[in-house]
């Protein structure tokens, strides 16, 4: 295996536990994990630690328990003295924008993203409309886990915060969307949404009508109960089966909180966040727009995209996973387009906002523009190299990371069968209680014997234990 890849594997193993912020907030069960008490307290917190000057916003998706957890939030938010604006349902993009349009001192999104409905969890963003560090991550989970929440607010409850209702605050986000691709049009261009019975629902329709385009809409109404369930950017077989029987050019699927996407072009092929970062990162390039020909991706990107751009005299910067860790890199290198291939893309033209609304119209813009389907122009890309992902269900997943012994054996001894052509990672979920097991080479043998072998053995140790 390449020295890089190892280094992928190491970093991953270090990676430190976090109670309750994963690689993407808090995020869990209804009533086990996010529960009224904890996200008070959290409420609380954040108004504590965020600055002081301007209010604080709330955007929540579709979920049925998203109103009691915003209740919730604002609770502790006004308990602190803030101000609280709330949005209603939107994209989590949304908040990122409007804390900068209003020059608000953050903003908490309430959404588990691509997770299924009895889960929820809270993002939480600081005054530059980014996502809150690992520091302040750190200051805030060491307050969660203080005294409790009656003798904390006990000294300031003569002075109380106040909260409105701002959904109207969305048109705001809604016309950023249309002025991002600068006049350009999709009048009569067949397009399929897929918009996840969650936060796309607030715009996304309306956005890809405005400039012209031809739309027809999967679930396309807010459903607490069915977000994420057999649609979505998740499950992409719905948007496939439509895109085909339409006879549509082009078809995006939105997760819950409609911060990443992924495309299905005219064919059924799927156009995942590898090739966006691809194709739109060649078109950057030659027009002169990509610093240093840079994109930054996460250890999950295929190598085949890698090897591809290097080709085109680019270069390719990785990074753990989660858009955070995309952010920070872009953050220092000046980098002006990275994500993750799952469908979080960042880019300058949404302020390194992950934004799945924006993204789309991005690709099916720069198709028209082209004078290509998306079809054609997937076609121009890079070649995959085999890559499966089993993701095995363990609580303690961290833990078996650090202490099964066969699992590291394993990882050698696939490093040693691969080489340079292939690569294998294993890591724990942000997010969910599984082990992620990836592998890909150029022999798709090695690849399905390799996956089912590490996973396997993974099985066998929680079994023994």
């Amino acid at each position: 295996m390449a020295k890089n890849a190892r280094h992928q594997i190491k970093s991953q193993l270090r990676q430190p536990h976090q109670s309750f912020f994963g690689t993407d907030g808090i995020r869990g069960r209804v009533g086990t994990v996010i529960t009224p008490a904890l996200v008070l307290k959290l409420g609380y917190w954040c108004g504590q630690i965020l600055p002081r000057e301007g209010p604080i916003l709330i955007g929540q998706d579709s979920r049925q328990s998203s109103s009691m957890v915003t209740a919730a939030l604002t609770a502790g938010l006004t308990a602190a003295g803030r101000e609280v604006l709330t949005l209603g349902l939107c994209p989590t993009p949304a908040v990122a924008s409007l804390i900068k349009k209003l020059k608000a001192a953050g903003g908490l999104m309430v959404s588990a993203s691509h997770n299924p409905p009895e889960d929820n969890g809270i993002k939480v963003f600081g005054a530059d409309g980014s996502k809150i560090n690992a520091t302040l991550q750190s200051l805030i989970e060491t307050r969660l886990k203080s005294e409790s929440i009656q003798n904390i607010i006990k000294p300031v409850l003569t002075s109380f915060g106040q909260s409105y209702q701002c959904h109207q605050l969305l048109k705001h986000y809604k016309e950023e969307l249309i002025n991002s691709v600068n006049n350009k049009r999709l009048d009569n261009v067949p397009i399929v949404l897929d918009l996840c019975w969650g936060s796309a629902t607030a715009c996304g329709e309306e956005v890809f009508k405005a400039i012209g385009a031809n739309v027809k809409v999967l679930h396309g109404e807010p459903n607490g109960k069915r977000i994420n369930v057999g649609c979505g950017s998740t499950h992409l077989e719905p948007l496939r089966k439509a895109v085909l029987e339409e006879k549509a050019e082009m078809g995006f699927a939105f997760d819950g909180d409609s911060d990443r996407v992924l495309a299905v072009d005219g064919k059924g092929r799927v156009v995942n966040g590898d090739h966006i970062l691809y194709l739109w990162g060649s078109t950057l390039q030659k027009s002169g727009e990509l610093p240093d020909e840079k994109l930054v991706a996460t250890v999950m990107s295929n190598l085949g995209f890698e090897r591809a751009w290097q080709a085109r005299g680019g270069r390719l910067e990785r990074t753990p996973v989660g858009d955070q860790h995309v952010h920070a890199a872009m953050m220092n290198n000046g980098a002006a387009l990275g994500g993750e291939q799952s469908g979080h893309i960042l880019s300058t033209k949404n302020n390194l906002s992950g934004d799945g609304l924006l993204t789309a119209l991005q690709i099916a813009t720069l198709c028209k523009q082209q004078n290509l389907t998306l079809a054609e122009w997937l076609d121009q890309s890079f070649t995959a190299y085999p890559q499966k992902l089993i993701n095995v269900p363990i609580p303690n997943q961290k833990r078996v990371l650090q202490e099964c012994k066969p699992l590291k054996e394993a990882l050698m001894a696939a490093e040693a069968a691969m080489g340079e052509n292939g690569r294998v990672l294993v890591r724990a979920s942000g997010t969910e209680p599984l082990l992620r097991v990836m592998v890909e080479a150029i022999d798709p043998h090695l690849v399905d014997s390799w996956t089912s072998q590490i996973a396997g053995l993974v099985e066998d140790y929680v079994r023994a234990a």
